[in-house]
């Protein structure tokens, strides 16, 4: 299932891009309405976008798909997730209060998405006490699956 409208406009990035000095590109463009058109709960890691990307004929560089990624995640446009030890995972960013929380099989590379109101209630304690405000609150489960668990490696 996709998102119903997108949450972030190209003009809206165009705006961003434009108050920090930058420009809205085609490939950045092409990029963003990737990630928006993404049925929920799908994560993509840079290689994974530049070989959909590549397939739908878009002729943009892995280097290029770093930056841009990168640059979305320091914005607050793409959620940074370390799903996985050997590369990040992105996923548009929603808005609030739209906190969720992975578990990850070692095995099966499996991800679930779950909500859980506690997790946020905790972190805004912690944040609190330290004098700190939330922006983003995020619980990363590793664990093995019942099916990674009957696989054989």
């Amino acid at each position: 299932m996709t998102s119903a409208e997108p949450t972030y406009s190209p003009e809206a990035l165009k705006a961003e891009l434009n108050s920090k000095g930058c420009r809205m590109t085609p490939q950045r463009e092409v990029i963003l309405s990737t990630f928006q058109t993404l049925p929920e709960g799908e994560h993509l890691s840079a290689e994974d976008l530049y070989e959909r990307l590549k397939v739908q004929g878009e002729n943009i560089s892995l280097s290029t798909i770093y930056r841009t990624v990168k640059m979305m995640a320091r914005m607050g446009i793409l959620r940074e997730l370390e799903l996985t030890e050997d590369h990040k995972h992105y996923e548009i960013n929603q808005p609030k209060p739209h906190h969720h929380h992975h578990l990850v099989c070692v095995k099966t590379n499996r991800v679930i998405e779950f909500k859980n109101d506690q997790i946020l209630t905790i972190s805004k304690k912690v944040a609190d006490k330290y004098g700190f405000s939330v922006l983003d609150c995020q619980l990363t489960i590793i664990g093995v699956s019942p099916e990674g668990q009957r696989s054989i490696f």
